[in-house]
C-alpha cells in the first residue's frame, strides 16, 4: 500500500498531518487547518485520502487514537477540500469483519458529497465472479466510482424564526422534492425538482391556500440508486437507501445543496410552515453481505450493523438487507449527532423515523437506548418526533408503544376509514375509535390525542384518487411482475378499473374522496395529507412507486381545483373549531363546568346506540356531539359540533337542541354554511355532514 505524503496538485505544498483531537467527529475546519475524527473499534489503521481536481489522491495515515476514535489534523487544509477514508484491518467475514483498504469510504459525518455512486464491480469488497462469493477479497481500487466527501466550513444561524406550531394545530403535508415541483408550470425550469422549487412562490402560495402547517419531505439525506434499478433504467425515487446522514441530497440542488436546503427552510419558516424530514436511521444503502463497501461496512462492519450467527450475515428486519445497530454507543452517537445537526444547522422542525421499531431493537428484543437518548436531549426538545411504528421483524408492529413526545403514523386509521367508506359491514365501531384519536391505542402514560397521525394515503400505497379508482394494484412498471407493493389496500373502483368517462362513477369517486378527506380533518389527532391528494393525483394504480421518478409520481398541476378548494375549507373549519383538535381524549365523561358529557354518540333517530347497534351490519349513519374534553384543561368554552358520517342511503337525522349551522356537506361541497331547520336534518347518501353552533 502507498503511504506517500507527496501532495496531489491543488493541495497545500507542505501537506503534513499531526495528532489533532478526537472531537468533533468528521472533518472540522479551524483557522489553522482541518481536524478529522473517525470511529472504528476494529480497524488497525485509517487513512485520510485527499483528492485534487484531477482526481489524484494523497493518503495521510491518521496518527492518533483515543479509544475507538482515530484522529488527525492537517495544517493549511481548507473548506472545499475533497476527501475520503480507507480502513485497514482483518478481512474475516465469518467473524463480522470486512476491512478492505482498497475501497474508498464515505465519512459517516461528511456534510457534503461531490458526485454520485457509479456502479462498478470494484465497489465490492469481494470479487463478484469468485466461487467463494463474499468470502473472497477484491483488490481493485474503488475511488473512481465513489463520491468524494467535501470539507465544509461552519455555517451562520438561519434568519427566520421556527414556527413552533403545537402538534394539535398541525396539518402535515407529505411531499417529495421532485414530485411536488417537476411539473409546476409557474416554477422556473432550472428550479423544478429542487429545494428552490419547494421554496418557490407558487408552491408556498399553494401550501398557504390549503392550510398546511408543516411539509414532511421524503428522504433528503444523500442516498444511492440501487444497482438493480439502474440496470432496469429506473431510479430510487423515494430515497430510502441512505449513504450520508449529514448530507443533503445533491440531486435536489442546482449548485450548493447545503445553502439551497437552508434557504428553503428559511422561506417556509417565513410563511409559518415547518419542515419535517423523513429519516432512515434503521439501515444504510450498503445492503447485505452481497452489497457494496461504501462506508460503514468498510469502517467497522461488526460495530455498525446487527449481524447474525457468527457474523457473516446480516439481521434484516428492515427488508433492505441490513439493520444499523443503535445499541452500539458510536452508532447511537452518529444518529444523535445527525439529528442535532439537522435541527441546529439546517433548521428543520421535526423528524419522521422510518421503520422506527428497528431503532429500538437490541440483540435480545427491544431496548430503550435510542428512545432514552432522544427524549433527554435538550436540542431536540423543541422538534416534532414522529414514529413509523413498525418493521418487518418479529413483534415489529408497535403502534401505540412509543413514549411521549412521539407521535405515530396510524395505519389503522387509514384502513378503517377506507373500509367504512367502501361500505364494509361492521365498520362503524372501528371508525368511531379512529374519529376520537384511537384512544384504545394511545390513551396511556400521559399521551395526548395528538399522538395519532391520521391519514388515508401516504407515499407508500395508493393515492387517495387511486384508492377510489382501482380494485387492485398495477405495479408492472416496477419490473417485478406486479408482485411488489401492498396487497390489502381496502380500495374500490366503484364500477370500472382506472379512468372512465362514466359520469356517475366519476361523481361517486369524487364524493368518496371528499368523505375520506373530511374524516381525516374532523378526527382528533394530527391530520396528514399526501401531496397531490388535494388535486386528485393518480399514479395509475401503482401502489409502490418507489422507483418511478417520472410523471407517474410528479404532480400534474393544477389538477382538480374544486377538490383543492374543498381541502382548504376543511383546514379552515378545523382551525375555527377547537373541539376538532383537542389534546385530551373523549370518553363520554361529564364535564365539571356544565355537567354535559364531552362526547355523545347518536343514531339517526337521535337515540344512543346500543351494543347491538354497534354490531348491526345495517348501522350506517354514525353521529356524534363533540365537546371539550372532560380530562383536559384546554379552554374550549361552550363550543360543540355535531358530525354525521353516513355510509348508507339518504336518511333524516334528529339533531340535538339547536340552533345549528350546516357548516359542511360533502354531498354539496360548494354550499355556504346555512342555518339548519330543526329538529330533523336530511343527510345525503354516503356523505359527511358537520353542524356547528352559529
Amino acid at each position: 500500500m502507498n503511504h506517500s505524503r507527496k501532495p496531489a496538485a491543488g493541495l497545500p505544498a507542505d501537506l503534513t498531518i499531526r495528532a489533532g483531537r478526537p472531537w468533533p467527529m468528521g472533518a472540522t475546519v479551524t483557522d489553522e487547518g482541518v481536524n478529522i475524527a473517525v470511529f472504528s473499534a476494529n480497524a488497525t489503521a485509517i487513512d485520510l485520502c485527499l483528492f485534487d481536481a484531477t482526481g489524484a489522491e494523497t493518503r495521510l495515515r491518521l496518527p492518533a487514537r483515543d479509544g475507538d476514535v482515530w484522529h488527525g489534523f492537517v495544517p493549511g487544509l481548507q473548506a472545499g477540500a475533497r476527501y475520503g477514508l480507507r480502513a485497514d484491518g482483518p478481512y474475516a467475514p465469518h467473524e463480522g469483519h470486512r476491512f478492505n483498504v482498497n475501497k474508498l469510504l464515505i465519512d459517516p459525518y461528511a456534510r457534503s458529497l461531490d458526485g454520485e455512486i457509479v456502479w462498478d464491480d470494484a465497489l465490492y469488497g469481494f470479487t463478484m465472479d469468485d466461487p467463494e462469493g463474499d468470502l473472497s477479497f477484491d483488490t481493485r481500487d474503488s475511488a473512481p466510482f465513489v463520491p468524494k466527501c467535501v470539507v465544509c466550513a461552519a455555517l451562520p444561524a438561519l434568519e427566520a424564526v421556527p414556527p413552533l406550531t403545537p402538534a394539535r394545530d398541525s396539518v402535515i403535508y407529505e411531499a417529495h422534492v421532485r414530485g411536488l415541483t417537476m411539473r409546476h408550470p409557474e416554477i422556473p425550469q432550472d428550479q423544478r425538482g429542487t429545494y428552490a422549487g419547494v421554496a418557490s412562490d407558487p408552491v408556498r402560495a399553494h401550501l398557504r391556500r390549503i392550510g398546511v402547517t408543516a411539509v414532511e419531505l421524503l428522504p433528503v439525506h444523500a442516498f444511492l440508486d440501487d444497482r438493480f434499478l439502474v440496470n432496469r433504467g429506473l431510479r430510487n425515487y423515494w430515497g430510502y437507501q441512505t449513504i450520508g446522514f449529514f448530507t443533503p441530497a445533491a440531486r435536489y440542488g442546482s449548485g450548493d445543496p447545503v445553502a439551497e436546503f437552508r434557504a428553503m427552510v428559511d422561506a417556509l419558516h417565513r410563511d409559518g410552515i415547518e419542515v419535517i424530514l423523513d429519516v432512515v436511521y434503521n439501515h444504510s444503502g450498503e445492503g447485505d453481505e452481497k452489497g457494496p463497501t461504501l462506508s460503514f461496512r468498510g469502517l467497522d462492519n461488526a460495530s455498525y450493523y446487527h449481524l447474525s450467527g457468527t457474523g457473516r450475515h446480516y439481521v434484516n428486519h428492515t427488508g433492505t438487507g441490513n439493520a444499523l445497530n443503535l445499541t452500539h454507543p458510536a452508532v447511537l452517537r452518529l444518529v444523535m449527532d445527525s439529528l442535532r445537526y439537522w435541527t441546529e444547522v439546517m433548521g428543520v422542525d421535526g423528524f419522521r423515523f422510518d421503520l422506527a421499531s428497528e431503532l429500538t431493537r437490541g440483540r435480545d428484543g427491544f431496548a430503550t437506548g435510542f428512545l432514552d437518548a432522544i427524549r433527554q436531549d435538550p436540542v431536540l426538545a423543541r422538534v416534532k418526533l414522529i414514529a413509523e411504528p413498525w418493521d418487518i421483524g418479529p413483534g415489529g408492529y408497535r403502534l401505540g408503544q412509543f413514549p411521549v413526545p412521539f407521535m405515530e403514523w396510524n395505519d389503522r386509521f387509514r384502513d378503517d376509514v377506507r373500509r367504512f367508506w367502501r361500505g364494509d359491514a361492521g365498520t362503524p365501531a372501528a371508525l368511531a375509535k379512529r374519529l376520537l384519536g384511537s384512544a384504545e391505542v394511545f390513551d396511556h402514560d400521559g399521551r395526548s390525542a395528538s399522538s395519532s397521525v391520521n391519514f388515508v394515503a401516504c407515499h407508500d400505497g395508493f393515492t387517495l384518487n387511486d384508492a377510489v379508482s382501482y380494485a387492485g394494484k398495477h405495479n408492472e412498471a416496477n419490473g417485478e411482475q406486479n408482485r411488489d407493493g401492498h396487497h390489502a389496500n381496502f380500495s374500490d373502483n366503484l364500477g370500472s378499473e382506472g379512468p372512465t368517462e362514466d359520469a356517475g362513477i366519476n361523481a361517486a369517486r369524487a364524493q368518496r374522496k371528499r368523505n375520506m378527506l373530511a374524516t381525516v380533518f374532523l378526527s382528533q389527532g394530527v391530520p396528514m395529507l399526501l401531496a397531490g391528494d388535494e388535486m386528485g393525483h393518480s399514479q395509475g394504480g401503482n401502489n409502490n412507486a418507489y422507483a418511478q421518478d417520472n410523471e407517474t409520481t410528479w404532480l400534474d398541476w393544477p389538477g382538480d381545483q374544486g377538490l383543492t378548494d374543498f381541502v382548504a375549507r376543511l383546514t379552515a373549519l378545523r382551525r375555527a373549531q377547537p373541539v376538532l383538535r383537542q389534546r385530551g381524549f373523549l370518553h363520554s365523561r361529564i364535564r365539571p363546568q356544565d355537567g354535559l358529557p364531552d362526547l355523545e354518540w347518536h343514531r339517526a333517530d337521535g337515540r344512543h346506540p346500543t351494543e347491538a347497534d354497534w354490531h348491526d351490519p345495517n348501522f350506517r349513519a354514525l353521529c356524534a356531539v363533540i365537546r371539550g374534553s372532560a380530562e383536559s384543561d384546554e379552554d374550549t368554552g361552550a363550543a360543540e359540533v355535531y358530525v354525521c358520517l353516513n355510509s348508507g342511503e339518504a336518511t333524516a337525522v334528529t339533531l340535538p337542541d339547536g340552533p345549528w349551522l350546516r357548516a359542511l356537506d360533502t354531498a354539496a361541497p360548494d354550499d355556504e354554511p346555512a342555518p339548519e331547520a330543526e329538529p330533523q336534518a336530511d343527510i345525503a347518501a354516503r356523505s359527511v355532514t358537520l353542524f356547528t353552533r352559529p
